[in-house]
């Protein structure tokens, strides 16, 4: 029982700034429950994009074959489509899932994977590290000459590696991205939670997602952020956040090791920063 006890208070008085805002309630609740002390900084919103109309029709294309291949970058990115499809035009919906089911499902990770079962589906092809560059290095022993590859992008941010690299192996491709990323909090705001890093009040910042850490770059100074990320423990839920952290000159000190989602990040948080209660 002490054990028990032990592991779900292990984070206690850790301060611990989460930027995730579409699962915030399910993060916070992960981490309370271990005895940390949540500071909510959601830093990104996820949104539809503003005229669904070019998703619609992309997705009108798709359903008559356009695409011998799909590749799904996010399962955020298939739920839109589907939740486009239901908003604006219902009728698609039986039509796409059909199509899902006969084109070629390449997957960049679990949860594009978790989003295809949602619908009775499975991926054909999974990358085995969830990056772009996974994706393309999976792609390299299947030929794509003559194909037409549908790219599903993630908030509206081109991906021209994983682009040109399909152009190179003798693909078409045809994009689709049916969400947009915009700011959740003010920079103010931003501020503030950089200088509390700063002044050593937060012990630890666990990123979710790749919009998050340019947010949080494109806000502060580069003193503030110097300082700021000299006295914080960071966290990363995966090797795409890593890898954006790592470009701005940040080591990582926690990443799950093969499951990329959030409660393996509070697993790996617990290992990496926890103690037993006193």
């Amino acid at each position: 029982m002490n054990n028990i006890v032990s592991e779900y208070q292990s984070l206690s008085n850790r301060v611990v700034a989460i930027p995730e805002s579409r699962e915030l309630d399910v993060f916070t609740g992960l981490l309370e429950r271990r005895g940390a002390i949540v500071l909510r900084c959601p830093l990104i919103a996820i949104k539809d994009v503003p005229d669904p109309q070019a998703v619609l029709k992309w997705i009108e294309q798709f359903n008559a074959g356009s695409c011998d291949d799909l590749i799904l970058l996010t399962g955020e990115g298939l739920r839109r489509l589907i939740s486009c499809i239901d908003h604006h035009q219902p009728q698609l919906k039986a039509p796409f899932v059909e199509r899902l089911n006969i084109v070629r499902k390449i997957t960049r990770g679990p949860k594009p994977a978790r989003a295809l079962r949602e619908l009775g589906l499975k991926s054909d092809i999974a990358a085995e590290v969830p990056t772009t560059q996974g994706v393309i290095d999976t792609l390299r022993s299947i030929d794509l000459s003559g194909h037409t590859v549908g790219v599903q992008l993630y908030g509206g941010v081109a991906n021209p590696a994983l682009i040109d690299y399909l152009h190179r192996a003798g693909a078409t491709t045809t994009i689709v991205s049916p969400y947009i990323y915009a700011d959740a909090i003010d920079d103010e705001q931003v501020r503030s939670l950089l200088l509390r890093m700063s002044k050593g009040e937060v012990h630890i910042i666990a990123f979710t997602s790749m919009a998050q850490v340019e947010r949080i770059f494109s806000v502060g100074t580069p003193e503030l952020l110097a300082t700021a990320f000299a006295k914080v423990q960071v966290a990363a839920v995966g090797p795409v956040v890593r890898d954006a952290l790592l470009k701005h000159g940040i080591q990582i000190n926690c990443m799950p090791e093969d499951s990329f989602f959030m409660k393996p990040l509070t697993t790996a948080m617990i290992e990496t920063f926890g103690h037993a209660d006193q």
